[in-house]
């Protein structure tokens, strides 16, 4: 049976970036009321395109949602735009259910789901995978965490936006824990396939027949497969940035610190998302890491300048 208005809700996505954006149309096409907050006006124009409410603060979103999505870039980002100045707190409801779905250090999300709750708000750990695409398409993957009651209020936004929910615990943090190992895979994934094609195209290969067999052979991997034909079209237009696994892979690496745990790989690939980062890359999508390795290797991949 098709859900109308009357049997939905009213949500709202702060943060329309790449996956805010897809979760924010998503909502609309399952037929939510959906306030949209961004700092960017172009956005908002579009988003009330779209068929959404643009909002120009977090208070002014949050003010008549049932849920709210928080799909900012990191912790603190996330605390200004629930505590600060214009913050969706000075006007949520108590009971109103917040998703944090920014990639934070377990340690900050678990902080942050505190101060909510203490103001009587609900809360779900809720870190996303699956790239733009899923996320416009509605099939993201949450890896979520939080109390039973938070779940079943905030279902019928998470169907809408989602492919598969997992429910990782009973408490905010076990979320943020998995989607941080998610992403020393993917941090990993991408660096790794940086390097298979700058070695290739060092050798003469070509890189688009490299790409076609080495995507159903063994060696390939979600992130070969995305990130790879990124760097045979040389088109590195930003679905996710350079400067975002700068950040995740240093909760990785940080954490692990924390933990005692070695990871050698991830520290590697922090290390050239950094070098990146500092050669003016970092708003690029991430796969120009490649960019680095063919400069070092004397290569010229496609969509990169000659110089001299």
């Amino acid at each position: 049976m098709e859900r109308t208005l009357q049997d939905v809700g009213k949500a709202a996505v702060i943060g329309l970036g790449s996956m805010g954006w897809g979760a924010a149309l998503s909502l609309l096409r399952a037929g939510f009321v959906v306030n949209g907050c961004d700092v960017r006006q172009d956005v908002l124009q579009r988003f009330s395109q779209a068929g959404g409410k643009s909002c120009k603060t977090p208070s002014e979103a949050a003010s008549t949602a049932d849920t709210v999505f928080v799909f900012v870039v990191n912790s603190s980002q996330t605390e200004d735009v629930l505590f600060g100045p214009g913050g969706a707190l000075e006007t949520a409801r108590a009971g109103t259910v917040f998703l944090l779905c920014a990639t934070m250090a377990p340690s900050a999300t678990v902080e942050i789901a505190d101060r909510l709750e203490t103001a009587g708000m609900l809360v779900v750990d809720a870190p996303v995978s699956g790239g733009h695409a899923k996320a416009l398409s509605g099939e993201m993957v949450v890896m979520g965490s939080g109390s039973p009651q938070a779940f079943a209020r905030a279902k019928q936004a998470l169907d809408a936006v989602s492919g598969r929910v997992f429910r990782l615990g009973d408490r905010p943090g076990p979320g943020s824990q998995v989607k941080m190992i998610n992403q020393l895979l993917a941090g990993v994934h991408i660096a790794v396939t940086a390097e298979a094609m700058t070695f290739a195209a060092k050798t003469g290969i070509d890189l688009k027949t490299l790409y076609d067999v080495l995507r159903v052979s063994a060696g390939s991997s979600w992130m070969f497969e995305n990130r790879g034909e990124h760097i045979v079209s040389g088109d590195y237009a930003p679905r996710s940035a350079v400067d975002i696994f700068v950040k995740d892979l240093g909760i990785v690496t940080s954490e692990a610190d924390r933990a005692g745990a070695v990871t050698p790989l991830a520290a590697t690939a922090l290390d050239l998302f950094r070098q990146a980062s500092d050669a003016g890359l970092g708003l690029e999508d991430d796969a120009a890491v490649a960019k680095i390795l063919a400069e070092k290797s004397g290569v010229v991949l496609p969509g990169m300048t000659v110089v001299g």
